[in-house]
């Protein structure tokens, strides 16, 4: 039976990259070892890191002014990593509070100097993006941090805060980096895990403007500064090789595909799949404001908590797994991120109606 993963992360990953890194997982290349085997000071990985980030270059249409980074410690770890690098001394920072983890991203700042908040969706159970054009930046903040998309409750930018003159725009995109085209301009730095739409877990992705580095303070140490990671090549110690290499794979399976604006085609089809179901009766209902709904992470309701917990089992028993609500909120989460083929969610959809017809 074909399973499909509809966890919020580690997520799925293309069918033809798994293929791929199966045959090469003992062999690569035919140099006679594996690449978590190789060491990353050798020609071998050197040609799959360098790869990558061409990769992401091509794909995100970078200029020289950005720096590619490859780092550990996943998104949490630059919820600290982007305020000890990028607040100005005695400064503060802007930064919109839309879900748990630009929450969670707040509480890290604090550590480091003012935060404020510039908008909210809290008080709602951040069921919205607030409105853009109310947010009013204060002059001379060190920058404006916002959350792309919220996986636990099913929101998403689907415009971005118009950039302000020396207020450098930081974005948190971990669940929806490289699901549509991205004008870097906007942004002086984005991040993302990569264990939801480029690879396996292990490895963050990095873009930066090479001028922010350079405010980073000489007290900060050495692994945790930006300029390290850019002057080293993301080699100053041993990266995640392996999880790099998926990195690589997956990158040449979206350039393969059409890019971003491709999969951003297949995106809006899977999602407006499932909302059009959500929306057509009385069954199933979403927490989130319309114009706000996230593609990579569908949330809905059922009439009850019981019900919710029959679909899970029972969609889990049909081979879709992953489909339980973040504990924080209950209900039901269809995470559909760039690898969740169009076949998985046409199973979910026929699966949804037959349960509607047998619990309605």
């Amino acid at each position: 039976m074909k399973v499909y993963n509809f966890s919020a992360g580690p997520a799925m990953l293309p069918q033809e990259v798994m293929e791929q890194a199966q045959d090469e997982f003992c062999n690569f290349h035919d140099c006679g070892c594996g690449i978590m085997e190789l060491t990353h000071r050798g020609k071998e990985f050197d040609g799959v890191i360098n790869a990558a980030e061409q990769n992401v270059r091509d794909l995100l249409d970078l200029s020289d002014d950005y720096a590619v980074c490859f780092i550990q410690g996943g998104a949490s770890m630059q919820f600290a990593m982007v305020p000890m690098n990028l607040m100005l001394p005695g400064g503060l920072a802007e930064y919109a509070d839309t879900g748990t983890w630009s929450a969670k991203a707040m509480k890290e700042a604090k550590r480091f100097g003012e935060v404020v908040t510039i908008a909210s969706s809290k008080a709602t159970n951040y069921d919205h993006i607030p409105n853009i054009r109310h947010w009013k930046p204060t002059p001379g903040s060190s920058y404006l941090h916002i959350t792309s998309n919220n996986t636990i409750f099913g929101t998403q930018y689907h415009d971005f805060p118009p950039a302000v003159p020396e207020v450098p725009m930081i974005a948190d995109m971990s669940s929806d980096i490289m699901s549509r085209p991205l004008d870097m301009k906007q942004f002086g730095m984005i991040y993302a895990g990569a264990q939801k739409n480029l690879g396996p877990s292990g490895v963050t992705l990095v873009i930066i403007r090479k001028d922010l580095a350079a405010r980073t303070p000489e007290s900060v140490p050495t692994m945790l500064r930006y300029s390290t990671y850019i002057d080293n090549g993301s080699m100053f110690n041993t990266p995640p090789t392996f999880a790099i290499y998926m990195l690589k794979l997956v990158t040449d399976w979206l350039k393969n595909l059409g890019g971003l604006a491709r999969i951003e085609q297949i995106n809006n089809s899977k999602s407006e799949a499932l909302y059009e179901l959500i929306d057509k009766g009385d069954f199933y209902s979403s927490p989130v404001k319309p114009d706000n709904r996230s593609k990579m992470n569908v949330v809905f309701r059922l009439p009850s908590e019981e019900l919710e917990a029959k679909f899970v089992k029972q969609a889990k028993e049909a081979g879709m797994i992953g489909l339980k609500g973040h504990r924080s909120v209950g209900g039901i989460r269809a995470s559909i991120y760039n690898a969740m083929p169009l076949a998985g969610v046409e199973t979910l959809v026929d699966f949804m109606l037959e349960f509607e017809r047998n619990n309605g």
